[in-house]
């Protein structure tokens, strides 16, 4: 067992809060036990991932995105209120990181998905991105390999660049909108979580490989980073709970 409020904390510095603002409050957004045993973990808060949670009998739920995510209204409606009542009924404290999450530079998002395709860090790309380079060239078809295999089988790709990738800006989630700023700095190819409309000829007209692996599926290995590294600084157990997506 370990304090609720220790943990948190530690989290809370670990990922840098107060340097990310984001559009709600990042850490703990719903209070439960004062003791945790074990941790739950997930992408985004959902009914599901709650009952999911409090079925593995979770003290505490990690996720990326929270239940005040973007500028949605913060009345308790009923939809809000069986959440919340999920919540509250296990006794399980909900924490959200989000931007944070992303960029942090051991294990962040993109940090878990540089290691996954082996992308070794040059820098920040766009502050909660990250550039990077493999050791050695590789064709575009032996990359897309590296995304289906670990990253999403079924990834958006648009091989408008060169048949072979060196050098590689990453950015976990709804990013597209960065293909261009990838292209003018260099990048051989950009691997985001979801395309524009635009994204298409953005990449053609510049040159550059695009690869959009999913919001999901590029976001489900920092939460699980942070689950592990929490649970062993804390002797805990956590778990990583599955919700596909194919957004």
């Amino acid at each position: 067992m370990a304090a609720r409020d220790e943990i948190v904390s530690y989290a809370d510095e670990l990922l840098d809060v107060e340097a990310w603002p984001d559009y709600g409050p990042m850490g703990m957004q719903v209070i439960g036990s004062s003791e945790v045993s074990r941790i739950a973990c997930g992408v985004s808060a959902s009914l599901e991932l709650f009952e999911r949670a409090a079925a593995l009998e979770a003290q505490l739920l990690l996720v990326h995105h929270g239940l005040f995510l973007h500028k949605h209204s913060h009345a308790i409606d009923a939809r809000m209120k069986r959440r919340l009542e999920v919540l509250f009924d296990a006794g399980i404290t909900l924490v959200a990181y989000h931007l944070g999450l992303d960029a942090h530079p051991e294990i962040g998002n993109n940090a878990c998905l540089a290691r996954e395709l082996g992308i070794v860090r040059e820098g920040a790309f766009k502050r909660i991105g990250l550039g990077g380079s493999v050791p050695e060239p590789v064709s575009l078809q032996e990359f897309l390999k590296r995304v289906r295999s670990r990253i999403a089988p079924e990834p958006l790709v648009f091989a408008e660049g060169a048949p072979f990738v060196k050098r590689v800006a990453l950015s976990s989630g709804k990013t597209g909108h960065d293909l261009a700023d990838a292209a003018a700095a260099g990048y051989d190819l950009f691997l985001c979580g979801e395309a524009e409309e635009a994204s298409l000829h953005t990449a053609r007209e510049l040159g550059i490989n695009f690869v959009a692996a999913g919001h999901y599926a590029t976001e489900r290995l920092g939460v699980q980073a942070l689950a592990s590294r929490l649970a062993e600084r804390f002797g805990l157990e956590w778990s990583f709970v599955e919700l596909p997506n194919p957004v």
